[in-house]
């Protein structure tokens, strides 16, 4: 049982960034961390109503001790994670935690850079922003002593995820898996390996994986008939509050380190996740590693 009241330590002089904060599992990452006495919590989004929304409730359980930035970043455009990277960097030298917990399951498109959108999103953007700060990262490891944690949110509809694990040849159409599950499954298996790849370079920081759980958020409210029927399907009386949802990676982030797997996959809470073939391929993630390099190679902070 994980209770982020009580089972959160106390987090003085941490900085935090957090993505996709200003609704669902982010915001309340975002609200339980706030209450721990960090120095600096820094979440992005594209909403400022509802970002400052999210800072005056944040400040209420927090007070004055905590402050509470928003950072204005799309995730469909890798100029607008640089610029966001840039502006954290800039404003402390020291990142404790990252937690990548934005993400979309949406019907097939584009982003603005042309890569398919769910890998768009969810692993380059992402991806992007952890290459700009991991320098910020390893300064605090080092500097400042801390145990840094990189918590990224995935799920357990990686399992779905084509025959081939990562379809590299097709990741700029917009239809390179058969159908939306399994391009939302390939990107979800690229954060999983991505971590793992992640914990093995660098080995001083703890980089991990975390499925939520399956929870009543936005995502899965604007689904299409279909695919919403297939999130529900053997779980009608399990589905978890934004609240709890975010209770794995709140675990991730702040859990005491000795029992804690590196570059493990977890799922709800702190538990050591199933695995598919793909998802512990070494190779296959030493490659998306290497391709993910290639294609950021022209970003620098």
């Amino acid at each position: 049982m994980f209770n982020p009241t009580t089972d959160i330590p106390d987090l003085s002089g941490k900085v935090i960034l957090v993505t996709g904060g200003t609704a669902g599992i982010g915001k309340e990452s975002v609200l339980e961390l706030a209450k721990h006495n960090p120095a600096r919590i820094s979440f992005t989004g594209r909403d400022a109503k509802r970002a400052a929304e999210v800072i005056t409730a944040a400040e209420a359980v927090g007070g004055d001790s905590v402050a509470v930035v928003f950072v204005e970043c799309d995730l469909t455009s890798l100029a607008s994670v640089h610029q966001a990277a840039k502006r954290i960097a800039s404003e402390s030298d020291r990142l404790d935690i990252l937690i990548c917990s934005a993400g979309v399951l949406v019907p097939a498109a584009l982003t603005k850079d042309g890569y398919e959108v769910h890998f768009g999103i969810n692993h380059i953007a992402h991806a992007l922003l952890i290459k700009l700060l991991l320098p910020t990262l390893l300064r605090t490891c080092e500097v400042h002593h801390s145990d840094v944690r990189i918590v990224s949110t995935t799920s357990e509809g990686f399992f779905l995820h084509p025959r081939g694990g990562i379809l590299f040849d097709s990741l700029r159409t917009a239809r390179p898996a058969s159908f939306k599950l399994a391009r939302y499954g390939q990107s979800k298996l690229a954060n999983i390996l991505f971590a793992a790849e992640l914990a093995r370079r660098h080995p001083q920081l703890v980089a991990l994986s975390v499925h939520p759980g399956t929870v009543r958020t936005e995502l899965v409210a604007k689904l299409d008939g279909v695919t919403k029927a297939l999130t529900y399907l053997g779980r009608p009386f399990s589905m978890k509050t934004p609240k709890e949802g975010a209770y794995n990676q709140l675990w991730a982030a702040t859990a005491d380190r000795e029992g804690i797997v590196n570059g493990e996959y977890y799922e709800p809470v702190g538990v050591r996740g199933r695995h598919a073939r793909k998802s512990r391929n070494v190779e296959l993630a030493k490659r998306l590693w290497e391709w993910t390099e290639k294609e950021l190679v022209r970003y620098q902070l």
